[in-house]
């Protein structure tokens, strides 16, 4: 355990696995009292055992980001009797998208992705705002994607709510940015997660020519992305704020 965030509380959308995951145990072991928040309790209460093995504090709050009651409920409950919010992670999220050209999108599709991708940050982010301006701190971190800095064949609604993402995120970083509250986000290149491999273990098949395309041969482990979060959330990013960081292992230079 270090002491980077002693005393502080974090809220974490999406923290049964992937990034929320590892970024909520990342900020459990420099002190942050974490509530993780997600659809799964299993998974969460997962994530609330691995932290307290750790010698770190949290508890998890069920919780879907496009329902409006329960992300208001979940920040309350993740500000605790003071009201106090620190830090937020904004994780949760929906990459489940086929690969079709754009005209093969259905309506449906695409309002599933903006409904998890966009409307979820943005219902995340007004609640943790409000508390934030209240008491004049606070650092935010959305998990984006590459794909909110690029185009990527095939998958135009995941793009296009990756994009909004980014614009949610320097948005709020300038209303805010006078007020003590900074606002970032991470863009992370593909990231070693359950979603990537068969049944086997093995990675997919059409997951192997894009290690290839990483400039750095290989893709990024979860605890990697975690540590970019842990920097954009704590004082030591103090003049960072607007900023869509890559973590793509040079993806997006090539």
């Amino acid at each position: 355990m270090n002491n980077l965030f002693e005393g502080k509380r974090a809220f974490v959308t999406g923290g049964g696995s992937g990034i929320g995951r590892a970024s909520a145990i990342a900020l459990a072991a420099e002190g942050c009292f974490v509530t993780v928040a997600g659809r799964t309790e299993e998974s969460l209460e997962s994530t609330v055992r691995a932290i307290t093995e750790i010698g770190g504090s949290a508890q998890s709050v069920k919780c879907d980001v496009t329902v409006e009651s329960m992300v208001r409920s979940a920040v309350e409950a993740a500000a605790g009797a003071e009201g106090q919010l620190d830090v937020a992670v904004n994780s949760a999220g929906y990459d489940g998208s086929a690969s079709l050209p754009t005209h093969e999108w259905t309506s449906e599709m695409v309002e599933d992705m903006l409904a998890a991708n966009v409307r979820g940050t943005f219902l995340a982010m007004k609640y943790e705002l409000e508390l934030m301006n209240r008491q004049g701190s606070g650092s935010i971190v959305n998990i984006g994607s590459g794909a909110g800095l690029l185009g990527v064949p095939g998958h135009a609604g995941y793009v296009a709510s990756k994009h909004a993402g980014i614009g949610l995120t320097r948005s709020a970083a300038l209303d805010y940015a006078a007020k003590g509250i900074r606002v970032n986000a991470v863009a992370p290149g593909l990231v070693d997660t359950g979603l990537l491999h068969a049944p086997s273990g093995e990675f997919y098949d059409c997951i192997l020519p894009l290690i290839a395309n990483h400039p750095i041969r290989r893709i990024a482990q979860p605890s990697e992305i975690a540590d970019a979060v842990v920097w954009l959330a704590s004082d030591k990013s103090s003049f960072v704020t607007g900023v869509a960081l890559p973590v793509d292992g040079g993806l997006s230079a090539a």
